[in-house]
């Protein structure tokens, strides 16, 4: 698999092209933006790795580039612990956000488990049984499919996962926490619920199309979200 890592401070590059190599991944390291941008434009990524702050353009734009036309897995890495740099990240489109300094196993872990989650939406292997259809609504786990009102929706493996989740248990509300636990498969913490409201209000914004608003998905406030049978 191949796997972008951009960052400037190469020395933190290195370890992290270490580590990944060693798990037998393809590692294409930038120090800049833009040389990351043309790389992903001629070479199928995996998944990407982005330092937040760089000399050219920061994170944040590439992955506002990235998610104009790919939805493999993105984890953000950071000097800063500000909530508002993670909540930013999450809303473009970011499926994991890791702090600096981090330990490089951990990283291996969080990388391992987002190409999991995203490699079991393109095998094409699974049953063709998987399938969505409500409501204007069209949800194929085998393809990773999504239409909405006969309009095709870019999502991202999180953003499917949630979807799905819902739409799987129509007329029910699911908590934020069940939401956390099922779709992050991690255990639910402090600062959970502000990942799960900002992938929600993407996906709306999302089915939304130029008006960013939609209904599809329901807040049952303080219970957790549903989709209406």
């Amino acid at each position: 698999m191949n796997i972008l890592v951009v960052d400037d401070e190469r020395e933190i590059a290195d370890v992290i092209e270490l580590y990944l190599q060693s798990s037998e991944y393809n590692i294409y390291k930038f120090y800049h933006g833009k040389e990351a941008l043309k790389c992903v434009e001629s070479t199928p990524i995996d998944l990407a790795l982005l330092d937040v702050m760089l000399p050219d353009m920061d994170g944040f734009e590439i992955l506002r580039t990235i998610r104009q036309k790919h939805t493999f897995p993105v984890i953000m890495l950071t000097a800063k612990a500000d909530a508002k740099d993670k909540i930013t990240g999450l809303t473009l489109g970011a499926d994991d956000y890791i702090p600096k300094p981090f330990n490089p196993m951990e990283l291996v872990a969080r990388v391992k488990a987002q190409l999991r989650r995203y490699t079991q939406y393109n095998d094409g292997a699974k049953n063709k049984g998987d399938v969505i259809d409500f409501a204007g609504l069209l949800l194929n786990r085998v393809s990773h499919e999504c239409t909405y009102n006969e309009r095709e929706l870019t999502l991202t493996p999180l953003e499917f996962d949630i979807l799905w989740l819902l739409c799987e248990n129509r007329g029910k509300v699911i908590s934020s926490e069940e939401l956390f636990r099922q779709v992050w498969k991690e255990e639910y913490y402090k600062n959970s619920n502000n990942t799960v409201m900002v992938h929600i209000r993407h996906l709306r914004e999302k089915m939304g199309g130029p008006t960013g608003k939609c209904d599809f998905i329901k807040t049952v406030w303080g219970v957790g979200y549903k989709v209406e049978e």
